[in-house]
């Protein structure tokens, strides 16, 4: 993206991202001329509902002349929980050229929708020379909902002048969203990481789909932009543009079930902003409970049913990559843990899941196990006692036995079932999404075509560089692409709530499936 090699190597995201900007801005702003854009805000009455915009967000970027808005389209919708996932949602997408007054509508019916709620537009300006494309500017457009009821299903249409959505000939343009619900009721959710654009990942967004699933949940190295995720801005072929193809292969799911994502390496973008994320924040609106949001936006938590969801930053720890290594200056772990001591502590709240893109424990001969999040987290993981860690960043499905203290505490065979109360945590990659697949050093091991090994030659990634393992919990491998499945089930107080988690392969066959149980509450 247009910093030496030799800098590169020496700076972090912040000094790469201050180079870049003193090198392009003066020259695009000479060029074109700039114009900050803040937020459209509007409001009104929806029964059961009310709805706010989105916190602007300015930007700026060289001028645009808009088009008339009955020859544009919107496309990219995507939606994601507020940090009250029963009463708010944000509804996303993106349009190709700048247009005026956009806005949703939502109702009960498809054909009782409300008056327009205005929304907000962030538009992202990539100058020729950051990267692989030409001048490129990208608007994305926001509507946070808040006053929603939980447990509901409502209809929404996103338009602008020009285009209502409420108009006969575009009712086919309408999506349905869900809130969480009230209580704890039974759920599935679905979960993979390392996406990216390709037949593979729309074939896995296909299969989701058909889960039915209530949330997704995205572990980081979401669309490719930057395919050397190095954290450098002199990482080659990033691509802006790739973020158009990724929202609008998405769209097929992620425009009915909240698509809530977490960052990886590859979602780093220096041009943006100081941390990387100015892009990512430009096209999602995530839950902003996190501990610094200025730094760490895709840190946050929701709770659905009796399932408390933590999305963590590994960018952060990462020994490997350290582009971003100590950004929050340990405030990310400090949040962490009181959100585990709550959400523990709650009585509605039986299993917290935490994911995030860096492995603890994977054996693939690309990027293994981060020592940086086997410092920091995994003991917070076994104290509080996680009930199951995904990750994404290799791309290979992997599970583990159960661990705690670094050790196998109990074998899971296919089809058994963990105890976090008093056993230790299950840690699941699903890093198969639709990139190109990496490898294993011993051989496949998976639903119908067992082959156990008592150990596996690998290594962990630590701050004095790799340091080579050979491990006993590697118990599932699978090369090929796939995805997870969560089945939640509630039980009455004393009796075993239950996980029941499946690895399923773009095929759709079943590769891998176990329980996590423990006593409700």
């Amino acid at each position: 993206m247009g910093v030496p090699d030799q800098l590169a190597d020496r700076m972090s995201m912040a000094e790469q991202h201050e180079y870049l900007r003193s090198r392009f801005s003066r020259r695009t702003m000479m060029r074109g001329g700039a114009v900050t854009l803040g937020a459209v805000v509007g409001g009104a009455f929806v029964p059961g509902a009310t709805a706010r915009a989105a916190v602007p967000t300015r930007s700026t970027a060289p001028s645009a002349q808009k088009v008339d808005g009955r020859v544009v389209a919107p496309f990219g919708r995507h939606l994601a929980y507020g940090n009250d996932a029963r009463t708010e949602m944000t509804v996303s997408w993106q349009v190709p050229v700048a247009v005026d007054k956009p806005f949703i509508r939502i109702g009960a019916h498809p054909w009782d929708l409300s008056h327009r709620i205005g929304a907000e537009i962030r538009t992202l300006y990539t100058p020729a020379g950051v990267g692989a494309s030409a001048d490129h500017t990208q608007y994305y457009v926001h509507a946070k909902l808040a006053g929603l009821k939980p447990g509901r299903t409502y209809y929404y249409g996103v338009g602008h002048a020009g285009f209502d959505p409420a108009e006969p000939h575009l009712l086919g343009t309408l999506g349905t969203f869900t809130t969480a619900p009230a209580h704890k009721a039974p759920f599935t959710f679905t979960a993979f990481g390392d996406q990216g654009v390709s037949y593979h990942g729309l074939a896995n967004d296909a299969l989701i789909l058909g889960q039915n699933p209530a949330f997704h949940l995205h572990a980081g190295d979401i669309a490719y932009a930057d395919p050397a995720g190095a954290g450098k801005t002199a990482d080659t072929g990033f691509d802006a543009r790739t973020w158009d193809q990724f929202l609008a292969q998405t769209e097929s799911v992620a425009k009915s079930v909240p698509w809530m994502v977490s960052y990886g390496n590859h979602d780093m973008e220096a041009w943006y902003s100081p941390n990387g994320y100015g892009g990512e924040e430009a096209r999602f609106t995530l839950p902003d409970n996190g501990p610094d949001k200025k730094n760490l936006p895709g840190v946050y938590s929701f709770v659905h049913g009796n399932t408390a969801v933590i999305s963590l930053d590994p960018n952060d720890v990462s020994f490997e990559i350290p582009a971003n290594l100590g950004i929050s200056g340990g405030t990310q772990t400090t949040w962490f843990e009181r959100q585990l001591k709550k959400y523990r502590a709650a009585k509605d709240i039986d299993f917290i899941v935490v994911f995030f893109h860096h492995c603890a424990y994977c054996t693939s001969t690309a990027h293994a196990s981060e020592g940086g999040v086997r410092q920091e987290w995994v003991p917070l993981f076994e104290k509080y006692q996680v009930d199951l860690v995904i990750n994404g960043h290799n791309h290979q499905y992997e599970r583990t036995d159960v661990i705690k203290g670094n050790t196998v505490t109990k074998k899971l065979p296919i089809g058994g079932t963990a105890y976090p109360e008093t056993e230790g945590v299950v840690y699941v990659t699903a890093g198969a999404a639709g990139r190109s697949l990496y490898a294993f050093t011993a051989p496949d091991s998976y639903e119908g075509h067992e082959h156990e090994v008592d150990a596996v030659a690998s290594f962990v990634n630590t701050k004095d560089g790799k340091v080579n393992e050979t491990v006993a919990w590697s118990r599932v491998r699978y090369l090929n692409y796939s995805f997870l499945r969560v089945d939640v089930t509630p039980a009455p107080r004393g009796h075993y709530t239950t996980l029941k988690v499946q690895g399923i392969a773009e095929t759709g066959d079943r590769i891998d499936h176990f329980t996590v149980a423990r006593r409700a509450k």
